[in-house]
């Protein structure tokens, strides 16, 4: 079929007659699919049940350094635990510290603590008249969220091939002293699945901020999440860069094994230079004693190095990779050349990104909601849930079993088509 703008409005009717039918159809049959959020399906965590496994009773729980870990102690984590998370982020192992489950808390923690306390002795945030963060878009709704909680000013930034637009980054960030950060996805992106080019973080890690007291929030929360073992993107590693750079106190570096292990119960870390983790470890002794040390322990006998990291997030990317191309192929059967929207084919992450018709969002999600299929809400990918294009929806494909997600793609594909040919026929 043309694309849809070149039919006349007779032959629109026509299509629109015979979609609202079809829409009938599976609506008529009740489903309830949720494509809210990236979770990981029942057999992704059947993956790790094996950890359940490897402490019991009789297990020797001391860690390398001979400490009990059922005990108080150990700060920043265990030895063996910095030594996994440090090579799963490409770093070394005393530029971590290792927190609980959440890498999300960890930076809710880094915000909290630079709006009470300030960054390495620079003015409390919550003292100074203005703060603003840069908000590469679309992006991840939850970092939007901690710094609208907070009250700071947020700046969209757009995500290009090679990841945010850098000749922007550099106005604010070289030229605005009320800019104190830049929340960063860099390995497939949420939600496009994109990673920035080497000369994008080298453009990052060149960075002469006008605040001395300016951060990269950079959540590599992917770095180890590729659907394909012979396409795999490949990041810069921005700790040493910045290092190279003289910037070595720049950025803080956010990992965790939330989509690795189990979500509510994986192992969070942050990397940084000595300087930065050294401020982190003082406000720490107030906040805690120590994180789980069991469950450091536990993570670290299952996966025993980095290499059995990667070999579990091959069964990871078996599981998935069905699914994503289930969507992948059902827009290229069923919109490649209509005209009426557009999409990334990611290497791994954990959601595809569409962009439909402006101003069409929202009602797309609308309609799929009507025959049952649940979607993250439209606006989401910006901040204050606002896309100014009403353009982005984020699919997420990794919690429905295959054949919901087939389903779940002919209900999507009918909304978008119907809600497309509305616009188009109101324009005519």
């Amino acid at each position: 079929m043309p694309a849809y703008r070149d039919l006349s409005k007779e032959e629109l009717l026509e299509e629109k007659a015979s979609l609202e039918a079809k829409f009938q159809e599976v609506k008529e049959k009740g489903m309830k699919l949720d494509m809210t959020r990236g979770k990981p399906s029942a057999a992704q965590l059947d993956l790790a049940m094996g950890m359940m496994d490897v402490l019991n009773s009789t297990s020797d729980l001391k860690c390398i350094e001979g400490v009990d870990c059922r005990n108080y102690g150990v700060l920043d984590g265990i030895r063996e635990a910095k030594q996994l998370l440090a090579d799963m982020t490409e770093v070394a192992p005393d530029n971590i510290i290792i927190y609980g489950n959440s890498s999300l808390n960890v930076m809710f923690d880094t915000v909290s603590r630079s709006m009470t306390h300030g960054v390495m002795g620079s003015t409390p945030w919550c003292k100074l008249d203005k703060v603003k963060f840069l908000c590469p878009v679309p992006g991840y709704d939850r970092h939007f969220k901690i710094t609208e909680y907070f009250g700071i000013e947020m700046v969209n930034i757009p995500m290009t091939a090679d990841g945010p637009d850098m000749d922007m980054v550099e106005k604010y960030v070289n030229e605005d002293p009320t800019v104190k950060g830049i929340w960063c996805v860099p390995k497939y992106s949420n939600p496009q699945g994109l990673t920035y080019s080497d000369e994008t973080v080298r453009r990052f890690a060149r960075l002469n901020p006008a605040a001395e007291d300016f951060r990269i929030y950079w959540d590599n929360a992917y770095g180890i999440h590729h659907l394909y073992d012979d396409k795999q993107d490949h990041l810069i590693e921005i700790l040493m860069e910045c290092k190279k750079e003289g910037h070595p106190d720049m950025v803080y570096k956010f990992c965790s094994t939330s989509k690795v292990s189990f979500p509510g119960s994986g192992v969070a870390a942050i990397a940084a230079s000595e300087a930065n983790l050294k401020y982190i470890r003082k406000h720490m002794t107030i906040q805690t004693i120590g994180h789980d040390k069991l469950n450091q322990l536990r993570h670290v006998r299952f996966f025993k190095d980095i290499h059995g990291m990667v070999e579990h997030m091959r069964k990871h990317a078996d599981i998935i990779r069905p699914k994503f191309e289930a969507v992948l192929s059902s827009m290229e059967k069923n919109l490649e050349g209509l005209e009426i929207g557009s999409w990334i084919q990611p290497r791994g992450g954990y959601f595809i990104s569409f962009d439909a018709l402006p101003g069409c969002a929202k009602a797309i999600v609308a309609k799929a909601k009507e025959a049952g299929l649940v979607m993250t809400e439209a606006g989401a990918t910006f901040p204050y849930g606002k896309d100014p294009e009403d353009s982005n929806i984020r699919i997420a494909p990794t919690f429905p079993t295959l054949d919901e997600v087939k389903t779940a793609m002919e209900i999507f594909i009918l909304s978008v088509k119907l809600v497309s040919i509305d616009k188009i026929l109101m324009e005519k």
